[in-house]
This record gives C-alpha cells, sequence and structure tokens, in this order.
C-alpha cells in the first residue's frame, strides 16, 4: 500500500467533506449531529489556508483516504503556541497505517511551525484513538465528564497532550 501524503487542494473538499459526514453519522469522534455542505467544507479549507494551518491528506492510488489537520487550541493569546489536532481516516484502511503517516506529519509541521503542544480531544469511549495517540508520546491529562451528548447518552471527553521537544 503506497499512500502519498500532501497539502489538500480545493479539489479534496469533496472527499474530506463525505469522511467527515461519515464521522458525524456513525461515531463520537465528532460532536456534531448535522452533516456538513461543502459551503462550510470549503469556509474550513479557507480559514486553515489563510491562518498558514495545515491540511495533508493520504492519498492511495488517487482517492484520498484520509486526512489531518491542526487548528488553534483557544482564543487568548497565551494559548498561540498550543494546536489541537484532528486525523480521520476511512474504514476500510483504519489499522493500516494511514493515521499514522498523517499524525507524524502533522508532528513534524508543528515543530516547523514553532508550536510547542498539540492536544487531541478524544471521546473517552475511543480506546483505539486514545492507544494511537500513546504510541506517540501523547499523555491523557485529563477526562472532563458529561461534557457531550450524542446518540442519547452522555459523552466523556479525554484532552491528551504531546509536548514538542
Amino acid at each position: 500500500m503506497s499512500v502519498i501524503l500532501r497539502p489538500a487542494t480545493t479539489n479534496d473538499l469533496e472527499k474530506i467533506l463525505k469522511i467527515v459526514n461519515h464521522s458525524i453519522l456513525h461515531t463520537t469522534a465528532n460532536y456534531s449531529y448535522d452533516i456538513q455542505t461543502i459551503e462550510v467544507q470549503t469556509k474550513w479549507f479557507e480559514d486553515k489556508k489563510a491562518k498558514n494551518l495545515p491540511i495533508v491528506v493520504a492519498d492511495l492510488d488517487g482517492e484520498v483516504v484520509g486526512f489531518g489537520s491542526y487548528g488553534q487550541f483557544r482564543e487568548k493569546i497565551g494559548y498561540q503556541f498550543t494546536v489541537e489536532h484532528s486525523v480521520y481516516v476511512v474504514d476500510n484502511v483504519i489499522g493500516k497505517g494511514v493515521g499514522s503517516q498523517l499524525l507524524t506529519e502533522l508532528i513534524r509541521l508543528a515543530k516547523e511551525q514553532g508550536y510547542h503542544v498539540m492536544i487531541g480531544a478524544i471521546d473517552a469511549d475511543n480506546a483505539g484513538s486514545i492507544a494511537f495517540h500513546e504510541k506517540f508520546g501523547f499523555i491523557a491529562t485529563g477526562t472532563i465528564r458529561e461534557v457531550g451528548y450524542k446518540f442519547d447518552h452522555w459523552l466523556d471527553l479525554v484532552f491528551m497532550q504531546l509536548i514538542l521537544v
């Protein structure tokens, strides 16, 4: 399996949107309820580009099978060196190293851009994602109980942190 990582282009937005909407409809990796539109995804893309924040896609034989990005953790100036990231991979390639390649690239880019900390906000029931992040040195720093609600039950959110050195 030969995956190419590259910066996302506007041509990738339909596939990114499909991946995001699948996550919204079928998982607690994304706490949104309603699927996004191409207009919302385009604004997200343009906002990232305007702020010099990366969107990296994993391309497998011309097909986008995953993407990753990061953005501002919180708005106050004191958080300017901290970013919160997201990595999404289509179901049929989960466990085949695509997510690892994406997260490795996001970590590299965050270091290159001078960030100090990366944060992952992960649903507490998502043991796979928590274990995945631990492999990269992320440490669970806290759980916020019942802050989300989706699929008729309360969700706990785990914050995981990687200090970039």
